[in-house]
């Protein structure tokens, strides 16, 4: 591992990236080479996920045989395994190695012995990027066998992590500004490091004039605060018409000097809950309940979570299973990723704020 100057350029160089409200696919191949100057790797899995359920958005594979991202997708949601993302995605630090995990027997996992064996690799970092409490992505870097990951490479990731997890959510949302000019609509300002406005979508003026009058100070102090900030600054006001607003601030890479992008939106509701998509006819509840064991919950897990009853929680899961077809939980995450997520996801459609697809 690299460390001193060479290590704090690498953490600045991918701060400044992750800034720069990129689309995720254009996030990934900056960032993914400037992680290696620090953390070498031979081979590395990358994918955004949907925050609420953590089902894969844009698998990405690198110096692995893409016909296996099938096999990855079973052995991550439906098969028994070690070092799981739905597990790393709870786990207070949120970054471990295969070798951490079976105390050096890495043997001992299916995915290992399937895949990785036969291509000469050794240890899986893999590593959650979070921020607020909220995962937007998973990161698996390899090494040929022999060269495990050293604990001072664990920690510069998980250092890197929240980081990550906050450029990913920026570049959805500056995307998310290219929607119409409807009121509820992703607004999108951008303004000078003073705070002064230099254009606005139609969207972003109709939530400018709500804020207003002129330029608020909410943006103002946005505008200021994200050349300090580790990450995106974030910011939750409400409006003269009465209702919530979101105020996002990320710097823009723009040719005619420095510029901040305001995104300012309505809280969504991945925010306030996780909601999986209305396909299946599921009640609100049930798709509350739904995305929580596509995150691997258990029952007593997501009594604490909603709190409910245990039985309660088997009433919405016959319901669920009724409605989707299934017998088990393993059928249902198999079932919603094999009709919702994974032809999406191969088809490359393009992310909206929340992390899921757009409609």
């Amino acid at each position: 591992m690299r460390s001193g100057p060479l290590l704090d350029d690498v953490v600045a160089s991918i701060t400044a990236i992750c800034r720069a409200g990129l689309p995720p696919d254009a996030l990934r191949d900056r960032v993914l080479a400037r992680v290696r100057r620090a953390v070498p790797f031979d081979a590395a899995f990358w994918t955004t996920v949907d925050p609420a359920t953590l089902l894969f958005t844009q698998p990405h594979q690198e110096e692995i045989p893409p016909d296996t991202v099938p096999y990855f997708l079973r052995n991550e949601f439906i098969d028994e395994d070690v070092n799981k993302f739905t597990s790393l995605a709870r786990d207070r630090r949120g970054v471990r190695t295969l070798v951490q995990e079976t105390a050096g027997d890495v043997g001992t996992s299916a995915r290992y012995r399937d895949i990785f064996e036969p291509l000469g690799l050794g240890d899986e970092l893999r590593a959650a990027f979070r921020s607020g409490g909220t995962c937007w992505g998973f990161v698996c870097l390899h090494r040929e066998r022999g060269a495990p990951f050293s604990a001072r490479e664990v920690e510069h990731v998980r250092r890197l992590s929240p980081i990550l997890a906050a450029g990913i959510r920026a570049g959805l949302l500056v995307g998310a500004a290219e929607l119409g000019a409807r009121a509820d609509a992703p607004g999108l300002l951008v303004v000078r490091p003073d705070g002064s406005l230099v254009s606005a979508t139609e969207a972003g003026q109709l939530w400018l004039e709500e804020l207003g009058p002129g330029v608020p100070i909410e943006v103002q102090a946005l505008a200021a605060g994200v050349s300090s900030a580790n990450a995106m600054p974030r910011l939750r006001v409400r409006t003269r018409a009465g209702r919530w607003a979101v105020l996002h601030a990320s710097r823009l890479q723009a040719p005619e000097g420095d510029a901040i992008a305001i995104i300012i939106e309505e809280p969504s509701r991945a925010e306030l809950a996780p909601v999986l998509m209305m396909a299946y006819g599921l009640t609100r509840q049930e798709q509350v309940l739904t995305g929580l064991v596509c995150r691997g919950l258990s029952t007593g897990e997501i009594v604490d979570e909603l709190h409910i009853t245990a039985n309660t929680v088997q009433d919405h899961l016959k319901a669920i299973f009724e409605k989707t077809g299934v017998g088990s939980r393993r059928e249902l995450v198999a079932t919603i990723l094999q009709d919702q997520y994974l032809p999406r996801a191969m088809a490359g459609e393009r992310l909206a704020p929340s992390g899921f697809f757009r409609a």
